[in-house]
């Protein structure tokens, strides 16, 4: 069965650093392009952060350019999102995605919450 889990959610302070992970069963992350999305209550879905599957092609949501960097850790079947001067409009919660067959792969999300 595939089966995506994120983890590292917290509290945090504005200004404050957080790295959340996205762990993968049942099939190998290094064969899709993998993508953070975030929800903040009574707003869509949309899309932080994207990697390819060589690493190489990378986007982000330019809300969060210069601040977040995704990563790929393949040995451990995981993908990392860094977060760095985090902002209240930050809060959400954080899903990982994988396009994978014969349907999409969706975690459980982690929530990251900025306040003071």
């Amino acid at each position: 069965q595939m089966r995506l889990v994120e983890s590292g959610g917290a509290l945090l302070q504005p200004g404050k650093s957080l790295r959340i992970a996205c762990a993968a069963s049942g099939f190998s992350l290094d064969k899709y392009l993998i993508t953070w999305f975030r929800q903040a209550p009574g707003k869509e879905r949309e899309g932080v952060a994207a990697i390819g599957t060589d690493g190489r092609l990378i986007q982000y949501h330019d809300a969060v350019k210069g601040r977040f960097t995704i990563s790929r850790a393949n040995a451990q079947n995981r993908i990392y999102l860094q977060m760095n001067n985090l902002k209240p409009e930050d809060t959400a919660v954080y899903i990982c995605h994988a396009p994978t067959w014969p349907q999409d792969s969706w975690g459980q999300g982690t929530q990251v919450t900025v306040s003071s």
